[in-house]
């Protein structure tokens, strides 16, 4: 959209949970600095019980955020914001408001929002049908199927 966009998540937090505490300081150090604590735990340098807890208390918090979809889109959104300023030139605010979040309770719910944010696009006659409606995840699926059955017949796209 020219203005907005809609995600929809799903956090997978058994998924998070079983990640050893190894696993969340790599996964989190591919996106941040790492923090020389951290560091030296990983590579087994950390010899103090008082420094290996404070390092293992800093790793619990970031399995938290990587399972926070406020967390997500705080980073998201402010990733968005300085590539836009950045295109445009400008800086200050980007964002009118905070991310409005919608549980959703159960298969129909998710299939009723998955439709609304598919279907987007046309209804604010951006595009005139899903298959013209690049960067979303319905075009995705759309050329992805045509590709895998272009691909079954032989052909190259």
């Amino acid at each position: 959209m020219s203005n907005h966009y809609h995600l929809v998540l799903h956090v997978n937090t058994a998924s998070v949970e079983s990640w050893s505490d190894e696993e969340i300081a790599q996964r989190w150090t591919t996106l941040y600095k790492v923090p020389l604590q951290v560091s030296r735990w990983l590579s087994g340098e950390l010899k103090s019980t008082a420094e290996i807890n404070k390092t293992l208390e800093l790793i619990d918090e970031w399995r938290e955020c990587l399972q926070d979809i406020s967390w997500f889109m705080r980073n998201l959104n402010e990733y968005v914001a300085r590539e836009a300023n950045k295109e445009e030139g400008c800086t200050g605010r980007f964002w009118e408001g905070r991310f409005k979040p919608q549980a959703l309770l159960g298969e129909k719910a998710l299939l009723s929002c998955m439709a609304y944010v598919d279907l987007n696009p046309v209804r604010a006659a951006m595009v005139q049908s899903l298959e013209e409606s690049e960067f979303t995840s319905v075009y995705e699926r759309i050329h992805s199927m045509a590709c895998k059955d272009d691909e079954s017949k032989g052909e190259v796209r």
